[in-house]
């Protein structure tokens, strides 16, 4: 069990611009790193800005122009503003990190978040974050098509490389709850830096999903995007979520067994070092230095 501290940098009229609260993340990184501060998680809403991780493509991007800050967390394209609880947990974690333990106890804590509402939430499998999932059967059988679209005419079943930014609201990742599709309700992305953990999660409370619309959100192009407040019906506020995340948080941030990663070495590098003829073959988990979106 390590201690963990919660700081609310702002919210609403005091929502905190990205790079004030990037600056403040290094800052706090380095204290962390020295052992200056416990673990500790920044909380806060940010004005609207489009952030891309590393692995973004240019064809995921704004097509419109719309500024992009670029950072040095995993994963792909989001977008951050007012209605979207986030995160940064600044942590240190035992050597060598595992990368994929910390994303899913972000997970555990925003699933268990999003069920102290009464709505349920999961994990698809190779896709980070966490989602609502969808019913397509039910889309086909019972929802009213949007915007003339049927499942059976959707262009997406053919085509990989579809992109909804030129075809209409009927396919944008906004609209995904009324096609009964599945939708990310809270996006990961991490970086880990000399054993300490920066960036982490953003939590869409009560959003206008359509800031979505202008990108490819994570660079998934087969679901959306949806909202607690979408989701239930009723408007749940920041307020209203930030003692219950936090709770969660801790309780499985500050309560976890935390382990570093095992690196097991192949039969050749293990020939190579000691000489054996015989060692055993084992891979390296392909996922361990993934960082999300």
């Amino acid at each position: 069990m390590s201690e963990f501290q919660f700081v609310r940098l702002g919210f609403g009229p005091d929502a905190v611009e990205y790079q004030e609260a990037w600056d403040e993340q290094r800052r706090v990184h380095a204290a962390r790193f020295a052992d200056e501060l416990p673990d500790t998680c920044l909380l806060l809403e940010h004005p609207p800005v489009y952030t891309a991780g590393r692995r973004t493509a240019d064809s995921e991007r704004p097509l419109d122009g719309t500024p992009v800050v670029d950072v040095d967390r995993g994963g792909k394209i989001t977008w951050h503003g007012p209605g979207q609880l986030v995160g940064y947990p600044i942590q240190k974690l035992p050597r060598p990190v595992d990368v994929v333990a910390h994303v899913r106890r972000l997970e555990e804590a925003l699933i268990r978040t999003c069920a102290e509402f009464g709505l349920e939430t999961s994990r698809v499998e190779g896709r980070s974050g966490v989602w609502v999932l969808g019913d397509p059967r039910q889309a086909a059988d019972q929802a009213p098509a949007l915007g003339g679209l049927t499942l059976d005419l959707d262009p997406r079943t053919q085509d990989d490389e579809f992109d909804a930014r030129f075809n209409g609201p009927e396919y944008a990742p906004s609209n995904a709850g009324q096609r009964r599709e599945d939708r990310k309700i809270a996006a990961i992305g991490i970086r880990v830096a000399k054993g300490v953990t920066m960036h982490g999660f953003a939590l869409n409370v009560n959003p206008d999903n359509t800031w979505f619309d202008k990108i490819i959100p994570c660079g998934i192009r087969d679901a959306g995007v949806t909202s607690v407040s979408y989701e239930l019906g009723r408007e749940v506020t920041i307020a209203d979520v930030l003692p219950v995340a936090e709770k969660h948080l801790r309780e499985v941030l500050e309560n976890a067994d935390l382990k570093p990663r095992t690196i097991e070495k192949t039969a050749e590098e293990s020939v190579a070092k000691t000489g054996a003829e015989s060692a055993p073959k084992t891979v390296e988990n392909p996922e361990a230095e993934k960082a999300t979106a």
